[in-house]
């Protein structure tokens, strides 16, 4: 018989996949957004710097303020402060990057599209394109251009009576990400300036135009500000268009097209701004890249490979009047490590000024403009960079030199506080952890100590480091012979040691563990010893406070058995039948006694049943407040007293009275309070009397029906000096069953007394009908058998037959 293939799991694995690829991607997508904040909030904060003179932190502050003070984000203030409209109301809300609404689930733009609108109407049908007619004078004019401002200017002047197109921008890709301005016509020369370059990962139109390499049509203002960063206002040019420029290899520009129409761009327009755009590349292709675009040089990159340190080659970038505005990091050496904790190759394609803000306008900044016009090296003194990180700022202190290289500087850079902190870290370990270390040469008998050291052996520094020969003689008499053996096989054959010895000192003794080592030469022969001091003291005083602690525990415990076991074998003299059964005065008369299960303490509950001279039969049941020896003997003295009193011809109430009083006068704390129920039955008249100080009342069972008897007055046994005790009768009929209990019976815990009650009652009455008569065992086995019972429990049971 074939055996039918098991399902493949295949479906599922690639399920699974997928899954962790999606949450990649919104991983990525958080990544790139955070990115973008923290490049918008740079740029912002340099602008102000530089505008109005601010430190990095002020210049921080400024920025939360206004962000308050205006009900926008940070995000979208520090874009309101690049695009001049800062304290202006935006036209739509953006979210906390600009780049619009989180997709979800795959819903939103994709990618490519720029979250452009496409107009309705007829679609281009194919050959459009061909017959799209390109102005003759913009392709002559393109051919001719000899940089990207001109590329610009002749794409304004050709296309803007044809298209309405009332600004051109040129973005060039940059090298360490990005992109800069290289060309614009109709840009207000402040926008220029404040636009220059842009960051990767900010959510603007020209960067995803040249990261997708697909147009980007804007055509709705309040959408268009949800998912981007405009240049600026959104009502000055309702309508813009990015397209890239391609070139052989690829996209080496994006230029875009701004219109102050607010009409989508029809399908002519379309094509006829695509056409334009690939003039603009063929154009652009023969200009020389501009300096932002420049590749890193592989020359210099090969040859800081090679070196130790912080070293880093960076190129100026100028304005166009020839002024530098920023520095960017061509190469670095693989050790190179600024504050932020980026290292290596992390740093290249930076540009200082974004990277590290606060550095304008400093002895720095001035010492690297002075070794590029002057061509003699820069070697500043120590100063203290301030970096702004979450609105929290933090110093760290450099020495920077800068050496020219030809049109570019070679700068290299020492952290300063990295030696001091090391250090410091040092220090509080050994402080921290009781730590100390030593060096001991013993061919010169040089020695080295560290402070805690001295701090361990108690002694004062200006003594110097105790030589290791003489180190038993700074011990306990009784810890020295052993140590000296150990220390002469260190020194003499190099082997290591780890002995904890006492060390007597002017604040008493110490515990330390001495933990050594040689370094040998080529014979063998020790030529440095290593060591290291650890202080036990505390931990030594802990274990000895630890083991009296055990041994009182111990003993207490020893104690706690040895009373335990006296209570219980007194309580069993006293009680020597767990469950028995006896005829007393016609009554058929069943007892029990069940202890507590927690094992802890033996209780004071206690019985008796005896026949008294008359010929009536004495039923007694009683409970003693707390438990242990003290409670067994509170319910001896109880129990035989009570007996006593009775058979004597005292009355039930006078026998109570008498009890309260022995209890209160007794003299000894011991004896503390009881509760008790007695009862004397006449089989003459059938007839049962009872008196309680503060117990339970007796359950009635007749013809199938259980009730509580009605308690007479009384109170619990000692606790005042003038109790009121009363009598009740009851006649028993034929088949009648009482109950004399303890509490330990009715309670549990968490549980209303009540509920206990009821819980008798109802077990009573089940076993109480007619048929066969159960054992008291039966009866008690569904109450007790359900929880741990942490009282003992007794109870008398009379049956009438």
């Amino acid at each position: 018989m074939t055996r039918r293939p098991e399902k493949s799991d295949g479906p599922a694995e690639t399920l699974a996949l997928a899954k962790v690829v999606a949450r990649l991607r919104e991983e990525l997508a958080d990544v790139r957004r955070e990115s973008a904040e923290e490049a918008v909030v740079e740029r912002a904060k340099g602008l102000l710097m530089g505008a109005e003179g601010l430190s990095a932190h002020q210049a921080h502050a400024a920025l939360v303020a206004r962000a308050e003070l205006h009900g926008h984000s940070l995000t979208v203030e520090c874009s309101a402060v690049l695009d001049g409209t800062a304290g202006q109301q935006p036209r739509a809300d953006r979210s906390a990057t600009g780049a619009g609404p989180v997709r979800r689930n795959g819903a939103g733009p994709a990618p490519g599209r720029g979250g452009n609108r496409t107009p309705r109407g007829p679609r281009p049908r194919p050959g459009d394109a061909e017959r799209t007619v390109i102005p003759s004078a913009l392709a002559g004019a393109l051919a001719q251009v000899r940089s990207a401002h001109g590329a610009a200017a002749g794409l304004h002047r050709h296309l803007r009576a044809a298209t309405g197109v009332d600004c051109v921008v040129i973005y060039a890709a940059a090298a360490g990400g990005g992109a800069d301005l290289w060309g614009d016509a109709g840009l207000d020369p402040d926008l220029a300036r404040r636009w220059r370059h842009l960051p990767p990962g900010v959510a603007v139109a020209p960067l995803r135009a040249l990261e997708t390499g697909r147009p980007v049509w804007l055509e709705d203002p309040a959408r268009d500000a949800e998912r981007y960063t405009l240049i600026g206002r959104p009502e000055r040019w309702p309508t813009r268009a990015w397209l890239p420029c391609p070139a052989p290899e690829a996209s080496i520009a994006a230029v875009g097209f701004l219109r102050g129409r607010a009409e989508p761009f029809d399908p002519a327009t379309r094509d006829l701004l695509r056409h334009a755009a690939r003039l603009c590349g063929a154009a652009l292709g023969t200009l020389p890249a501009p300096a932002g675009a420049k590749a890193p040089d592989r020359d210099a990159q090969r040859m800081l490979d090679a070196l130790p340190g912080s070293v880093v080659v960076i190129t100026p970038l100028r304005r166009r009047d020839g002024t530098v505005e920023d520095f960017r990091v061509d190469a670095a050496s693989p050790g190179a490590l600024d504050v932020a904790g980026r290292r290596g190759k992390e740093l290249t394609g930076a540009r200082l000024l974004e990277r590290y803000p606060t550095i304008l306008g400093t002895s720095l900044w001035h010492g690297f403009l002075d070794a590029l016009e002057t061509g003699t090296a820069y070697e500043g003194e120590p100063f203290a960079y301030e970096e702004v990180a979450a609105g929290r700022p933090r110093h760290t202190t450099y020495s920077v030199r800068a050496v020219p290289l030809g049109r570019r500087l070679v700068v290299s850079w020492v952290r300063h506080d990295t030696e001091a902190r090391e250090a410091t870290r040092l220090a509080d370990l050994q402080r921290l952890g009781n730590l100390g270390w030593s060096q001991w040469d013993p061919a010169t008998g040089d020695a080295e100590w560290s402070d805690q050291a001295y701090t361990i052996f108690q002694r004062d520094p200006a003594l110097g480091p105790v030589d290791w020969k003489d180190l038993p003689d700074h011990l306990v008499p009784e810890d020295a012979p052993g140590t000296a053996a150990a220390v002469d096989r260190l020194l003499r054959h190099a082997e290591p040691l780890d002995r904890t010895v006492r060390i007597a000192g002017p604040a008493g003794v110490r515990h330390v563990r001495v933990i050594a080592e040689a370094v040998v030469d080529a014979t063998g022969a020790p030529v440095e010893v290593h060591g290291l001091f650890q202080d036990l003291t505390r931990q030594r005083h802990a274990e000895d406070e630890l083991v009296r602690s055990e041994r009182a525990v111990e003993h207490q415990r020893g104690l706690l058995r040895a009373e335990r076991a006296l209570a219980a074998r007194l309580q069993h003299a006293l009680l020597p039948i767990p469950e028995q059964s006896l005829r007393l005065a016609g009554l058929d008369v069943e007892v029990a006694y069940r202890p507590a299960e927690d094992g802890v303490n033996v209780g004071g509950d206690w019985y008796s049943a005896i026949e008294l001279p008359d010929g009536n039969a004495l039923f007694v049941v009683g409970d003693v407040a707390g438990h242990g020896l003290d409670a067994v003997a509170t319910m001896a003295q109880l129990r035989f007293t009570a007996k006593g009193m009775i058979v004597t011809g005292s009355p039930l109430v006078e026998a109570l009275q008498r009890l309260n009083t022995l209890l209160l006068h007794t003299g000894d704390a011991r004896f503390g309070t009881a509760t008790m129920i007695m009862a004397v039955y006449d089989p003459a008249d059938r007839c049962l009397t009872w008196a309680q100080a503060g117990h339970p009342p007796p359950l009635l069972v007749r013809d199938g029906r259980a009730h509580y008897l009605d308690r007479p007055a009384g109170v619990l046994l000692g606790a005042t000096a003038g109790p009121r005790f009363e009598e009740a009768r009851c006649r028993l009929l034929p088949g009648d069953q009482v109950l004399l209990y303890t509490d330990g019976l009715v309670e549990k815990p968490a549980e209303h007394l009540d509920e206990g009650f009821a819980r008798l009652a109802s077990t009573a009455t089940r076993n109480g009908t007619p048929g066969p008569v159960e054992t008291l065992g039966a009866l008690l086995s569904p109450l007790l058998g359900r929880v741990v019972r942490r009282d003992d429990t007794c109870v008398v049971r009379l049956r009438l037959p």
